[in-house]
């Protein structure tokens, strides 16, 4: 029987471990709840199974009828974002504070899946896969620390490719599947900064030394940078999504600070980042007579798609769900990705897969990371599949 059709025969149980782990969502590295869902889900399936240390990690591997065959590692990323849902699902989360917004439970439940369902044809695989079920993908860079605690050197031997999906709720059509060669997604880093000054009462501002207007200041001044410093062929964004100062409205604070998240393509722009927004804040606030400190938090390297196993990944999704379901990526999105730190060690490609409910806009439809965002379950099967079919096929191309 055919993948495809093996994965609609099990989509009713991937939907229920889905709509198991999004009710109980956990924020973070350490995620036992989830966890123990995907254990239970694998139980009894022919699998050497390790948990991680430092954190929540699965890590299953296939063994193949050679034992001296490739190894193909496959990703899926477990944890949830620090958002109260307002979906209404009848499965949404128990949990205040916490949602599965940006679409990991479907990533964890369609890998799980296909681990049943390469499982089944384990005397058929000319070699080995590895299941990767990652926490902390959401800026704590669970899988950099997969890979510190051996993940890719598991099975034996180094994977000699690697793939990863991930659902949008927005942009693509439902079931679409979208990748490129090259730079997939964007690097990021957080830039801190605190503004001192010494506060007052607000009547007297010229008694005090005001951080707020000079920390406003820079917020804008950071965004008029981006469009006069650099290259709009070698992107850049800066986004203050954190700004925190003050008590009440009659007292001047005597600090303000905000955080910025800074998404480039290149290493020549990060550097001109660095160096021109440092200036930047220091002038500002030197400008407005106070003192400023401000410095770079390290987030995730670009995603960069190996140029030939992109290739071969859209092949085999086209293969699977038709020429029609498989667009070519035009640029790169500006998100990010620890996958990146996979793709840094083995060459491999990361795929987006549409989840757009149908009936909706993928042009209107709430964005990943939204509180209302829905992820439609009709993908699961879909997602399943194709994370089953790059394996396999994988595997059969050698080495």
């Amino acid at each position: 029987m055919p993948l495809a059709d093996d994965a609609l025969a099990i989509a009713p149980d991937i939907a229920r471990l889905r709509h198991a782990i999004h009710r109980e969502p956990e924020i973070g590295l350490h995620l036992p709840g989830t966890q123990r869902k995907v254990l239970d889900f694998l139980a009894g399936a022919p699998l050497e199974i390790s948990t991680g240390n430092a954190l929540s990690s699965v890590t299953a591997v296939l063994r193949g009828a050679r034992a001296d065959g490739p190894v193909v590692l496959l990703r899926g990323d477990m944890d949830a974002l620090p958002v109260t849902e307002r979906t209404g699902l009848a499965y949404a989360s128990q949990t205040e504070g916490a949602m599965h917004a940006c679409g990991h439970d479907l990533h964890t439940a369609m890998l799980a899946g296909a681990a049943r369902l390469l499982a089944a044809r384990q005397r058929e695989l000319p070699g080995s896969v590895v299941f990767m079920f990652q926490p902390g993908e959401e800026g704590l860079a669970g899988a950099r620390h997969m890979i510190e605690e051996g993940v890719l050197d598991v099975a034996g031997r180094r994977p000699a490719a690697a793939y990863a999906l991930h659902v949008f709720s927005a942009e693509l059509p439902t079931g679409v599947i979208s990748t490129r060669p090259g730079p997939m997604l964007a690097s990021s880093q957080v830039l801190e900064v605190t503004v001192r000054g010494h506060g007052g009462h607000a009547s007297i501002p010229y008694r005090a030394a005001d951080p707020i207007p000079a920390a406003c200041e820079m917020v804008t001044a950071l965004a008029t940078m981006v469009t006069r410093r650099f290259d709009i062929f070698d992107p850049v964004v800066i986004t203050v999504g954190c700004f925190q100062a003050g008590t009440t409205s009659n007292v001047i604070p005597d600090q303000a600070t905000f955080q910025a998240s800074i998404r480039t393509f290149s290493p020549a722009a990060w550097q001109q980042v660095r160096e021109s927004a440092l200036a930047l804040v220091n002038a500002i606030a030197s400008a407005h007579g106070l003192t400023v400190t401000a410095g770079f938090r390290d987030g995730y390297p670009v995603t960069v798609n190996d140029d030939a196993e992109a290739r071969f990944a859209a092949g085999v999704a086209a293969g699977l769900l038709g020429e029609a379901s498989c667009l070519a990526q035009a640029n790169p999105l500006t998100g990010s990705e620890d996958f990146s730190f996979v793709l840094e060690q083995v060459p491999g490609a990361f795929l987006s897969l549409g989840a757009c409910p149908p009936g909706t806009d993928p042009q209107t439809a709430p964005t990943n990371h939204a509180a209302d965002a829905v992820f439609d379950d009709s993908v699961l099967a879909t997602g399943t599949a194709l994370y089953a079919e790059l394996a396999l096929r994988r595997l059969a191309a050698g080495d």
